[in-house]
């Protein structure tokens, strides 16, 4: 995996994800997930071209309870943090103009939410 992503678990999701400035986009996955494989290059390139939102890893076999807690039921499921809340999320490979819908950046995603409706995680 790339410097560019960062990693949480259970343990730390609160300090990297809920704690941290900015947007965080959070991509539940899993080893054995060929599409959340498909997933990491998408991230790896949307990050060097977006620094302004941190892209965190959550593998959801090492660390299920925060993906319990959310509701995440489907891998790959991308979430988008800011503020310490949810606030949009999309299940599936996305790519690279989706994701900047969803992770707009130093505009914000609370302004994106608002411009459409929400869409479930589950």
């Amino acid at each position: 995996m790339s410097e560019l992503l960062k990693t949480a678990n259970d343990t730390d999701f609160e300090d990297v994800v809920l704690k941290a400035e900015g947007q965080v986009l959070v991509d539940f996955w899993a080893e054995w997930c060929g599409p959340c494989r498909t997933q990491t290059p998408i991230l790896e390139k949307f990050a060097t071209k977006n620094e302004d939102v941190t892209i965190v890893k959550v593998n959801v076999d090492e660390s299920p309870g925060i993906a319990q807690a959310l509701g995440i039921r489907s891998i790959p499921t991308l979430v988008v943090f800011e503020g310490g809340q949810a606030l949009v999320g999309a299940m599936g490979v996305q790519n690279a103009p989706a994701l900047k819908g969803r992770a707009p950046g130093r505009h914000g995603a609370r302004a994106a939410a608002r411009r459409r409706p929400p869409q479930p995680l589950t």
